[in-house]
């Protein structure tokens, strides 16, 4: 009975382990599973990863300017591509790299760990920014978080000297709510390295990238110190565009302008010439509207520019009428105008003493039928005749060349005031240009 027993027994631990053969054992977690699931298996994103609470949390930041891809000066904003990096040390996320097959280094979800709030205080619209959902960890605990920003940023535009303009737009990177006891901020590259690194921006576009200083401040609100850095973009535009497009053309039309000054008082081309280039000008400046700066403040220089140039056109054709219409008076009407009188009696002819002298000679003379009187009185008729259209011409061609001297007084008083507004527009520019 006892054999039996055990014999039953010894045929039930065969037939067990040849059913434990036949079960598939289960798979051993990696080493990356189980680093990962012992890192977070007790974490708690909420709380600043720091054993002791009075140990500040340092946030290691670093920028790298990678285009400027709008400026704005309605809004005054600017559209911006940067890579962001910041770097710090988590406590928590800590392990021996020999415990783990040698792994010293993981990525870890950005949702499942602790992340610092550190905002751009000008930060206006986040723009097309991919997602990067990953952070890195090392066995040491520190934290990179490296992504790419597309970034709105206010800025305070200076539009004034476009398009030889310079702009400073800065971005500040600090705690939304933490104060510089939980979190302070510092520099991941040396001020140097981070003003004069150009080689990752794309340099092919409008504007030049001139320097990111960068400089740490601690801002004091309500009794609590806030730690902050900021970046300034010291950025500037390259003009050939708007100069070949914009101000290029504008001067081809002012000398044009000048050059029809030489046409003829009397050619009756003049004024049709000067209403066409006005009506010219005026097309390329309503053409030409959208590339300007719109600014709600300040008139950018060039819109200055602009609207003095048509005023000149204006003060050309204004010009023009007035002497043309001084050319068609009547010596009637000349004589009766005060000024006009006086120019005359200085450069006007005498010859109408002759002609009264004529006159008086022929009333003296008394009518009769027939003889040698009446051919005398014929032949001063004549004469008298001749002597008057004499006179008109005479006086023609003087008033003509009186208003001709009035004409080029009046171009060299213009060509006078276009240069003295072109000096001063020019001066202008260089010394925004180059400060």
């Amino acid at each position: 009975m006892v054999f039996s027993l055990m014999s039953l027994i010894w045929l039930m631990l065969l037939f067990s382990a040849h059913l434990a053969e036949c079960v598939p054992e289960k798979p051993k977690r990696s080493a990356l599973n189980q680093l990962t699931r012992t890192l977070l298996r007790n974490y708690d994103c909420g709380v600043r990863p720091v054993h002791n609470w009075t140990t500040p949390t340092t946030v290691y930041i670093d920028l790298t300017l990678r285009s400027v891809l709008d400026v704005d000066g309605k809004t005054q904003s600017i559209t911006t591509s940067i890579w962001y990096r910041q770097v710090w040390t988590d406590e928590f996320l800590v392990w021996d790299p020999d415990e783990f097959e040698g792994i010293k280094e993981i990525s870890l979800s950005s949702e499942a760990i602790w992340i610092p709030d550190v905002i751009i205080s000008e930060f206006v619209d986040e723009g097309k920014s991919p997602p990067i959902p990953y952070v890195y960890v090392n066995s040491s605990g520190s934290v990179k978080n490296k992504r790419p920003i597309q970034a709105v940023l206010a800025c305070t535009l200076e539009m004034y000297a476009f398009p030889f303009d310079k702009q400073n737009c800065s971005l500040t990177f600090r705690s939304l709510l933490h104060s510089v006891q939980e979190i302070n901020l510092a520099l991941l590259r040396n001020e140097n390295t981070t003003a004069n690194d150009r080689k990752q921006f794309m340099n092919d576009g409008e504007w030049e990238l001139l320097s990111i200083p960068s400089r740490y401040r601690l801002s004091q609100q309500n009794e609590t110190e806030y730690a902050y850095i900021q970046f300034n973009v010291l950025i500037r535009r390259r003009p050939l565009l708007y100069v070949v497009g914009l101000l290029i053309p504008s001067i081809f039309l002012m000398l044009v302008d000048v050059m029809s000054f030489y046409l003829p008082l009397n050619s009756g081309t003049r004024i049709t010439f000067k209403i066409s280039i006005l009506l010219g000008y005026t097309v390329f400046r309503v053409n030409m509207t959208d590339e300007l700066p719109v600014t709600a403040v300040r008139t950018s220089l060039i819109g200055v520019f602009f609207v003095v140039c048509m005023a000149l056109l204006m003060l050309s054709l204004i010009k023009s009428i007035l002497v043309v219409k001084l050319l068609h008076y009547s010596e009637k009407e000349v004589k009766e105008m005060s000024v006009s009188a006086c120019l005359l009696d200085k450069y006007g002819s005498a010859g109408h003493v002759f002609t009264e002298s004529d006159l008086l000679s022929l009333n003296e003379i008394q009518d009769t039928p027939t003889g040698l009187e009446g051919l005398l009185r014929e032949l001063v008729s004549l004469r008298l005749a001749f002597s008057q259209e004499d006179s008109e011409s005479s006086a023609q061609s003087e008033w003509l060349a009186l208003c001709s001297k009035l004409d080029c007084f009046l171009f060299r008083l213009y060509l006078l005031v276009l240069g003295l507004y072109a000096g001063t527009l020019l001066l202008l520019w260089v010394n925004w240009s180059f400060a």
